[in-house]
């Protein structure tokens, strides 16, 4: 069994040729001050998606941050190395604000800090993924 050439994907970003503009849709040139290597969009969005599902699946947050420690290298040099650093930090810090407020929740401040960390890892999350979008840092 022989393969044609219409069985073999394009991968030149050639409208013309069927295939051609799919194959390279989400590959975006990196941010300025960064390395010119192309990246995959679509792995910055579903890391955020991951994220943003993990306010009702907290779960999907370890899963996230699994992510990001392994594609760490992939994307160095590129516009999605920002955000894996946002990500984790945020993953890392939300952690944090969850321990404590539930440390405090028997003095009754606990709440205040577990309202103020939910707060704040949405501002991180809706700030990142908008500024991916975008195509630009988080910062």
């Amino acid at each position: 069994m022989t393969l044609g050439l219409s069985a073999m994907p394009n991968l030149t970003g050639d409208a013309s040729i069927p295939g051609g503009e799919s194959a390279l849709m989400n590959m975006q040139p990196a941010a300025e001050g960064s390395s010119n290597r192309p990246f995959d969009r679509n792995l910055g969005n579903i890391a955020y998606g991951l994220y943003a599902g993990a306010i009702l699946f907290p779960v999907l947050a370890v899963a996230a941050v699994i992510v990001n420690y392994v594609k760490r290298e992939e994307v160095r040099g590129t516009l999605l190395e920002p955000h894996f650093e946002w990500q984790i930090r945020t993953f890392w810090f939300s952690l944090l604000w969850l321990v404590l407020g539930g440390a405090l929740w028997l003095v009754f401040i606990g709440w205040l800090v577990l309202a103020a960390g939910s707060i704040w890892y949405l501002y991180r999350i809706i700030k990142g993924w908008l500024r991916l979008g975008e195509g630009k840092p988080p910062l």
